[in-house]
């Protein structure tokens, strides 16, 4: 073991895990969906605010998951974890944006221009 324990319930990864947590990431991330659910189907806001509302809802809700789910923070023990998540999300978000990039392109690039299209000038 990383910490000397014979026993490998007495670990600390082993020791935070309890439902409670589970469940409270669980209903957080539930509401935070649901919140984004009903601004969607129900047409509450302009267009560039409901996008602004769902970014916000989805990323407080990855945020109730990293920190409830995955027992994510800046504890001793799971350090190393935190670091690695770090690390990993500017090359997700940069992976992200690149894929768009190259497909909104690719689309200016190979689309056909259709005279009275409406959007094409």
């Amino acid at each position: 073991m990383s910490h000397g324990q014979d026993n490998p319930l007495a670990h600390p990864e082993v020791q935070m895990a309890n439902n409670r947590s589970y469940v409270t990431g669980f209903i957080v991330a539930s509401l935070l969906m649901a919140a984004a659910t009903v601004l969607v189907s129900g047409h509450l806001l302009p267009p560039f605010a409901l996008l602004l509302a769902i970014t916000g809802c989805a990323g407080l809700a990855i945020i109730a998951q990293v920190y409830f789910l995955l027992h994510m923070d800046l504890s001793e023990h799971s350090i190393w974890n935190t670091v690695a998540l770090i690390m990993f999300i500017p090359l997700f978000v940069i992976t992200i944006g690149l894929t768009w990039w190259m497909f909104s392109q690719l689309y200016l690039r190979t689309m056909p221009m259709i005279p009275g299209m409406p959007g094409m000038h």
